[in-house]
Formats: structure tokens, sequence, C-alpha cells
């Protein structure tokens, strides 16, 4: 039985007053309240250094959104996964459908910008996800299959990874899997890595559900066998909802 973890995707919204503001409301809840999960925030890059400032020696940890395969180079606009740990960051998010759709990142992508997390120390949260058009035609499985399979780099560490399972139709849309739905890919994420790396290694993996997440459904979907936790969207930019989602 893992911790859960409960991760917030700011995607490319706020300030810095915006993250003054909130990540001071959770630093107050963490240091009142004994909880049971750990936080992470994942901000826009331009936001990280105000964010790490903020939460410098405390429980709330920090990640970065994406993150280059290369460790330097002509790369204008890029951030290495390098730069990330250097500045203080413990976590980067790969493979979000979002970087898939509008970036046209493939599953080879994902697996070498996971590769170079691993390599600068970081833990990366591995997205992964079916379209609405890919579950209603069945196929749900085989893609999420093909994703674990080839987005999951060759040294891969159990206690070093974090997937997200976020069904792509879900995503900002209201629209949340039902808990059938969601047990049923966890426990089919949870036995490939059982395959790869063996029974005891593959439950200290932390698999995530994302996907309209919010304080009314949260208990329902961190319930569900096999989900450890959850990767929140618009939830996360709100402190009381955020925290409400995690302190079950």
């Amino acid at each position: 039985m893992v911790r859960k973890l409960i991760a917030g995707n700011w995607k490319m919204n706020g300030s810095v007053s915006f993250a003054s503001e909130l990540v001071g409301g959770l630093l107050t809840r963490i240091e009142q309240e004994d909880v049971s999960a750990d936080f992470v925030v994942c901000p826009p890059a331009a936001l990280l250094g105000s964010v790490l400032a903020l939460t410098k020696n405390t429980k709330l940890s920090v990640g970065g959104q994406d993150c280059h395969e290369n460790v330097s180079g002509a790369h204008t606009g890029d951030t290495s996964a390098e730069l990330l740990k250097n500045v203080g960051c413990q976590y980067v998010l790969t493979g979000h459908s979002e970087r898939r759709t509008d970036h046209g990142e493939s599953n080879a992508d994902v697996r070498a910008k996971s590769k170079a997390a691993l390599n600068a120390g970081l833990v990366p949260i591995i997205c992964i996800g079916e379209t609405e058009s890919e579950r209603v035609s069945g196929n749900t499985l085989k893609v999420i299959e093909e994703q674990v399979v080839q987005s999951l780099p060759d040294e891969a560490d159990p206690n070093q990874i974090v997937l997200a399972y976020e069904p792509v139709w879900a995503i900002g849309t209201g629209k949340t899997a039902t808990p059938d739905d969601v047990a049923e890919v966890h426990n089919f994420i949870r036995g490939l890595l059982v395959s790869r790396f063996g029974d005891e290694p593959a439950q200290k993996i932390n698999i995530l559900y994302g996907g309209s997440v919010k304080p009314s459904n949260a208990a329902e979907l961190l319930a569900v066998s096999n989900v450890d936790g959850a990767l929140v969207g618009g939830a996360s930019l709100k402190v009381e909802d955020f925290w409400a989602i995690g302190v079950r």
C-alpha cells in the first residue's frame, strides 16, 4: 500500500501573486494537519522560481510540466531535466495528452524524456490515456498497453517512477470515467507493471487517476482498486478544492 500522491498541474495558468497565495494556503494546511497523502504542484516554467522559493524546506514538492530529452544544447524555449533538478524540482510530467496532441509527442519521445528525468534524479510522472474515439472503438486497453510498454524507459526504477492514467476525453471536459472504468484500466496497468518489474516492486509504483477530478468525486475515485492518487487540473488552482481532494 503506497502513500497517496496528489499532483496539481497548473498548465498555463497563474501569476506570481497567484502562486504566492495558493502555495501559502497549501503550506498552512500541510503544517497544521497530519495528512496521509503527499502533495506536489507543477506550475508553468516561468513560475518555478517563485514556487520553489516558497516551498524550500517544506513538505510541498514541486515538479516541472515537461522536460527536454537532452541535457543541454540549441533548444530555444525548452528546459532540461538537469536544470529542473538543479533549481530544486523533484518531479516532472512527461507525456501529458496536451503535449502528445499539441506538440505531436510520440511514445518514443515520452520514453526519452522520462529517461532524461531519471538520469537527472527526477521522478517522472508518465501520463497515458486513450481518446474518446479509441474508447468507443473498444481499443482502450490496447492503447494503454502500447503507451505503458513504449513510454517506460529500460532504466525505469519502480521506486522512482509514477504513472498517471488520464482518459483524454475526461480532461477539462467535466466528464469523468466511472469507478468501474477506472478500476478496469488501473488494474490492467498494475498487471503490466507486475509483468515488467515483478509483484512486490510493481506495488510500490503510484498509479494516479486524472480527468476532471474534484472534491465531489475524489473520495469515490481514490477508493478504487489500484488508484494511488490523483493528477488534478482545474481543481488544483483553488486551495480548498485541491486540499479537499487529498485529505480523505
